[in-house]
């Protein structure tokens, strides 16, 4: 589906606050808001610092934001390669079923392979119907073998002595 009036750029230190505001209205659509302690200060530290963690494409309908995707490397020891972990995913509910995500997708698939990385991969809650369908769509797999695990707070820090 050729989509002549959405484009993709990457983000700017100037994008903090639209990056924000897009990591609330996703937490807020995965009942998660309370859990976000993320601020302005914070993402221009580690997303524009001298040692970035993650970047970010915005997705654009003419000169309106539409979506984003915040991404990051990580590796494949058994592949010897890198890889792209996407964090998160949205486009806004006014602008989806125009094919953004894809787009988004696309745009993150095609930086894995110049990059040469073996993989690209995310984790989607198992309530998402809707975007559990979109990723299979797309050729996607779900790795149901797999579970997540995660340290946070004070087991983290308890683990860490």
């Amino acid at each position: 589906m050729e989509i002549p009036t959405a484009h993709l750029r990457t983000a700017t230190i100037d994008d903090v606050a639209l990056i924000l505001q897009f990591i609330r209205e996703l937490a807020e659509y995965e009942r998660m808001l309370d859990e976000v302690v993320a601020t302005e200060g914070m993402l221009r530290e580690t997303l524009f610092g001298d040692k970035p963690a993650a970047e970010v494409l915005l997705c654009y309908e003419g000169e309106v934001p539409a979506g984003f995707a915040l991404f990051f490397h990580n590796y494949s020891t058994f592949k010897g390669r890198p890889g792209i972990y996407l964090e998160d995913l949205y486009v806004q509910p006014a602008f989806r079923g125009k094919g953004y995500g894809k787009l988004l997708l696309s745009a993150l698939a095609k930086l894995c392979v110049e990059r040469n990385c073996a993989r690209l991969e995310w984790s989607v809650l198992d309530w998402n119907t809707p975007s559990i369908e979109f990723y299979k769509s797309l050729g996607a797999q779900p790795m149901d073998e797999w579970t997540v695990f995660r340290l946070t707070g004070k087991e983290l820090e308890k683990l860490a002595g």
